[in-house]
């Protein structure tokens, strides 16, 4: 199992989103998004890791990919953009029956909830709550159709404590937590994951497979 340690940057604290994903990649942790779990089926892994860290309120993580396609169909949040050229963080807080999943495509729209299971008591934030999710994506915010060809880009996100069930005043261990790269509906669909995934068929909905994140 894996796990990394989350730094304390206090310079998070009055920041704009533009201007994290240079501090996170000097002062955060960095790690890689490279198992391939189910190679046989689906065994492309595009260049795929993160930096992360925190601030009184939030967890701050900064996405780099480089592969051979991009897609953003979707700019509207609550969209399932897993099918576009996507990240993800899911976590769980220890002794908790539910997790939250944050599924981020390329353009920064987001698709976020709590729930028991993949289809199991879903309960999506709301209008308000996804505005606090704060997005800083490096090929802007525009929807296009699927490219073919070599390219690179990042996604700076911030996501507060309190989406997560966590008080900033009482700070937990750890978190259980998984990162995902995934491209469901591309020419060429991916399922890659930073804490290895044991099922017989791609599902990132399994938080009995996520790693640790210590505070």
């Amino acid at each position: 199992m894996k796990s990394i340690e989350i730094p304390y940057l206090q310079t998070l604290n009055n920041i704009g989103i533009d201007a994290v994903g240079n501090i996170l990649e000097d002062s955060g942790k960095r790690d890689t998004i490279e198992s391939v779990n189910w190679s046989d089926l689906f065994p492309y892994k595009p260049i795929t890791f993160f930096n992360i860290a925190r601030s009184d309120n939030s967890i701050f993580i900064k996405f780099y990919v480089r592969g051979n396609l991009l897609k953003a169909v979707y700019s509207t949040d609550q969209s399932p953009v897993h099918e576009d050229s996507c990240v993800e963080f899911f976590c769980r807080l220890p002794g908790n029956d539910f997790y939250t999943n944050f599924e981020f495509n390329c353009i920064g729209t987001c698709s976020a909830s709590k729930r028991r299971a993949r289809k199991t008591e879903v309960v999506p934030f709301n209008v308000s709550e996804m505005q606090t999710i704060k997005r800083f994506p490096s090929i802007g915010t525009k929807s296009f159709n699927e490219l073919q060809g070599i390219f690179e880009w990042e996604l700076t996100v911030e996501i507060p404590f309190k989406l997560i069930g966590i008080d900033p005043l009482n700070l937990p261990e750890k978190l259980w937590a998984n990162f995902y790269k995934c491209a469901d509906a591309t020419d060429s669909p991916h399922y890659v994951s930073w804490n290895p995934v044991k099922t017989e068929k791609p599902d990132f909905h399994q938080p009995e497979f996520f790693g640790e994140l210590y505070f």
